[in-house]
């Protein structure tokens, strides 16, 4: 009989190893490979069945362990189940032995807290905030943890008394036993219990090492938390003294007791600026610190980097930099809205952006009662509610990707393409983190409508949107920053309904630019499945692959969106990532969720690994610690009466003096719909519709009579200008077009219809569109990507500037 490996420890305090079990008296004693793991047993007939085909499983919790001779021992849940079992030896029996006991007593245990477990969720006060949350579940966790080692160091205890009375018992006996026959047979037994107790005490001293390498990990990261919490609550309160000394200051001074003297005003707000700096610093040190790895990905599998790497300061020189970019922009990023620095000594008070919008009424919506009103009528003419609607424009939804511009803030700052790839990636991501929740359609933008959303005090950037075609529709959207980098995409879409759910296909690139290093990247937007369309609760999934190419130095960051499946072991919304040069060598890994937390490692080696369940071969590699490079921030509180909204998405229709008369923020059903007033909304939808329509058939008339005309063709086309309205002002009902708003979390009824091709489809598109010149882009050929986009040509901020400088702009509303 060959001699089998002795069972293996694996992660999870799992245990593997080959045993022989009893099948029948005609094949008798068949040699299995048995697992160990979270209290069960499980056979298989060959190592390589683990991926797929599990022979059989016994729960611990409910087993019996018996002892039969030196190899044998018996496991059964009382007669349902029972395993003969042998091993090679009585020492590697004992050692199944001693990890049975140890899983059957961590098992009971936990058995018994699930049964618990109501009483104990109820009496957990409530937390404030996500970040409560996760920290009072992390704390759970790790006390789970240590009393699941106190659980394994008592079963220990337990074994090492058992065992140690035995070999006392048969040392007293060896002790009066004269020298004879019987003497080589007692020394036997005396060895074969000392060798027990060893393996015990090793199990015993195994368990002491974990338990206390957790404990001063935990305590080490619970000190840590308390540091910070300490820290912030100083500077929160020295923030609120400089605040509410100033507010005195400046009460008085508006009441004309005293003027404000600029010797105050710098001091204070001096103070202020460099305390919320230190806090930018503190926050990102905290993130860097209490977050850990998502699991392997199934496209590869990461595992930790050989120690070596580790102490060689010449291999993480680049993850060391990394690191200390990151702190150098926040120095930066403070040192910027520091107003000790040479500025104007002009207060000017930073503005306060909204926290809330009026809750979403409550309305019952009837679709039976909206579908019969369709019967018999033309597409173009049927009128949708604003039910299905959120208050906010695709243009405005389409300058949320902008909520993360810190991702990019931090990716011009790095020294490294490939570091900075990373970055880029999880800006990718990081767009998708809004939509979770957000199944309300935005509503679809006119032809010529645009929205600014200018943040330059307070983030240092500001983008414009247009909507530059609406046959098909497509928006434009150009942001530029003060760190050094200009993002610029064109959204086109394309849909199909499958009956159940509805599938988006984003058309069109998005382009982002760095100043400093002359890096082009460029991608492409995922699929978007919005499920129960007909029955049920809307849901959002996002699928596909993206690749970010630098059109440089030609590296490349390939990212998988993991569809979600019911029978899918994998972590729900999974995205994962590998970071390559133009030779193909991979330097990062990502990997994450798109609606919570992206993480990346360096690569340190790669190899080629065993077959996946798809039988394509993975690559393993070996990687440093994972870092974290984005998490989601937390909703507002209240956010499921609003819409689901981001604190961001709540200050985007905000009202704001100076913007363009084709500002989403001054459409007027979106504001009477924000504001509660669905039934106003749905009149105001309705003229608008209307007044959409006479201009298109007066537009459509007069193309009829300029190409009947050549010389009245050439004079419309030199008096043409971009402040006429074509008629490619739909309302977003008009079904001549597919919805903007589909990627973003739509409604079931309204992409049916908008999706159809109306009277005014075709025609419409071949007479006008071509003609049709965006007011504050250009249609180019892009030299770098090789394709055709929309680019900002300049001019909106000047006009923004200037008095009266929105003479051009179409009378859309």
């Amino acid at each position: 009989m060959s001699e089998s490996k002795p069972p293996t420890p694996t992660q999870g305090d799992a245990y593997k190893g080959w045993l022989f079990k009893w099948t029948n008296y005609i094949k008798g004693y068949q040699r299995r490979w048995f697992v160990l793991s979270n209290g069960l047993l499980s056979y298989y007939r060959t190592q390589a069945e683990m991926g797929h085909t599990c022979r059989g499983t016994i729960n611990l919790a409910t087993a019996n362990i018996a002892v039969e001779d030196s190899c044998n021992f018996v496991i059964s849940n009382g007669g349902a189940q029972t395993y003969h079992l042998k091993a090679n030896s009585e020492v590697e029996r004992q050692r199944w032995i001693t990890a049975l006991e140890l899983a059957k007593a961590k098992a009971v245990h936990m058995q018994a807290e699930s049964d618990d477990s109501g009483d104990d969720c109820a009496s957990v006060p409530p937390t404030s905030g996500q970040g409560g949350v996760c920290r009072t579940a992390e704390i759970q966790s790790a006390l789970r943890t240590l009393n699941s080692k106190v659980e394994d160091l008592t079963t220990c205890n337990d074994l090492i008394v058992k065992h140690g009375s035995a070999l006392q018992r048969s040392l007293s006996e060896l002790e009066g036993f004269r020298v004879g026959g019987d003497m080589g047979d007692k020394i036997r037994q005396v060895t074969e219990r000392a060798t027990l107790f060893r393996i015990t005490s090793n199990a015993m001293i195994n368990a002491c090492r974990d338990f206390l390498s957790l404990a001063q990990n935990h305590s080490k990261r619970w000190q840590k938390a308390l540091q910070v919490e300490r820290g912030q609550r100083i500077r929160l309160e020295e923030t609120l003294e400089q605040l509410a000394k100033q507010h005195n200051h400046l009460e008085r001074a508006f009441r004309g007791a005293t003027v404000l003297p600029p010797s105050f005003s710098n001091p204070a707000l001096g103070n202020k600026g460099t305390g919320s700096g230190k806090g930018d610093a503190s926050d990102e040190d905290d993130d860097n610190e209490f977050f850990d790895a998502m699991e392997d990905p199934a496209e590869f599998i990461t595992v930790p980097a050989d120690p070596k790497y580790h102490k060689s300061g010449s291999n993480v020189s680049g993850f060391s930099s990394e690191v200390g970019m990151d702190d150098q922009s926040l120095d930066e990023l403070s040192l910027a809205s520091n107003p000790e620095s040479p500025q104007p000594l002009d207060l000017e008070p930073v503005r306060q952006r909204r926290a809330r919008i009026p809750d979403k009424p409550n309305y019952y919506l009837n679709l039976w009662s909206i579908m019969k009103n369709c019967i018999g009528k033309e597409l173009s003419k049927i009128p949708m509610p604003v039910n299905f609607n959120e208050p906010l424009s695709m243009l405005q939804r389409l300058s949320e990707d902008l909520e993360y511009y810190d991702l990019l803030d931090k990716a011009a700052k790095c020294q490294s393409s490939l570091e900075q790839m990373c970055y880029v990636a999880a800006f990718t991501v990081s767009s998708y983190s809004t939509t979770v929740h957000r199944t309300g359609k935005p509503f679809n933008p006119l032809l010529g409508e645009t929205f600014e959303l200018d943040r330059l005090k307070d983030c240092g950037y500001r983008s414009l949107c247009e909507q530059v075609s609406h046959h098909p529709p497509a928006a434009a959207h150009h942001a530029i920053s003060e760190k050094g980098w200009s993002l610029r995409q064109e959204i086109t879409l394309a849909s199909k309904f499958r009956g159940k759910y509805l599938s988006i296909m984003p058309l069109g690139s998005i382009q982002c630019l760095f100043d400093k290093s002359n890096n082009h990247y460029s991608w492409k937007k995922v699929t978007t499945t919005i499920h129960n369309i007909i029955v049920g609760k809307l849901w959002i999934d996002q699928s596909g692959e993206i690749d970010v190419v630098n059109h440089k130095t030609g590296d490349r960051c390939h990212l998988k969106f993991t569809p979600y499946s019911y029978f899918s072991r994998d972590v729900p919304r999974k995205v994962t990532g590998v970071v390559t040069d133009k030779d193909g060598k991979a330097h990062y890994v990502l990997s994450g969720t798109w609606d919570e937390k992206m993480e990346f490692s360096r690569v340190m080696q790669s190899s080629k690994g065993e077959n996946g369940t798809e039988g394509k071969q993975r690559t393993v590699y070996q990687t440093l610690k994972a870092k974290e490079i984005w998490t989601k921030n937390p909703l507002p509180e209240g956010a499921e009466t609003m819409y689901f909204f981001s604190s961001l998405a709540l200050t985007l229709n905000e009202p704001e003096e100076g913007v363009a008369p084709t500002d989403s923020r001054r459409r007027p059903d979106q504001r009477l719909m924000e504001e509660g007033h669905w039934d106003e909304a749905n009149a105001e939808k309705q003229r608008l519709e209307e007044k959409q329509r006479t201009v298109r058939r007066e537009r459509e008339r007069e193309a009829v009579k300029a190409a009947n005309s050549p010389e009245e063709a050439e004079a419309g086309d030199s008096g043409t200008k971009a402040n006429e309205i074509s008629d490619e002002t739909d309302m977003e009902d008009s079904p001549p077009h597919t919805p903007l708003a589909s990627p973003y979390g739509p409604s079931a009824p309204p992409y049916i219809t908008e999706g159809r091709e109306g009277p005014y489809g075709a025609q419409n598109k071949s007479a006008h569109q071509e003609n049709y010149q965006a007011l504050w882009f250009d249609k180019i050929d892009d030299p770098v990507s090789g394709e055709t986009l929309h680019v900002y040509k300049g001019g909106y901020w000047e006009a923004k500037d200037g008095a009266g400088g929105w003479d051009m702009c179409p009378d859309i509303f």
